[in-house]
């Protein structure tokens, strides 16, 4: 599968999740924006086991965004990909920026966070951020039903 560089879009009620080793962290209503990497072996298969996770609830987290892919206070409702051999996830993260959750999805890098807040649909902000970066992006929305269109 092609390697790449992704964010997750969720939407969720105000809230309190526990996120591993970072301790509970308080979430806002609204939208919140997780951007990764796929530059591993399986590329951008990654998205595919995130949007199962969504919706089947079926694994034990492994990385931060599972926790919150695991509740179910939280919805998968886009996922916005990008084909690029370029190592851009941080670049993109910092695109995206604004209010953030602080230490999320992060512990890799020098970011301060990879989680971003907006109380609005933050989609079209999100392809501008990849374009700005010169990514090709494909937006996919989610339907609660968990079938994609």
């Amino acid at each position: 599968m092609d390697k790449g560089v992704y964010a997750l879009i969720l939407e969720n009620p105000r809230c309190e999740v526990r996120i591993g080793a970072p301790g509970t962290r308080e979430f806002s209503e609204g939208r919140h924006i997780y951007v990764g990497s796929a530059q591993g072996s399986g590329g951008l298969a990654r998205v595919n086991r995130h949007v199962n996770l969504a919706f089947l609830r079926d694994r034990q987290p492994r990385w931060h965004i599972d926790r919150l892919l695991l509740d179910p206070r939280f919805t998968l409702a886009a996922a916005v990909t990008a084909v690029t051999d370029r190592d851009c996830e941080c670049d993109l993260a910092r695109a995206v920026g604004g209010s953030f959750v602080p230490g999320f999805g992060c512990s890799d890098c020098t970011c301060p966070s990879h989680l971003f807040y907006r109380p609005g649909d933050p989609v079209r902000e999100v392809l501008a951020a990849f374009r700005g970066l010169g990514l090709d992006a494909r937006i996919t929305r989610i339907k609660n039903e968990g079938s994609e269109h």
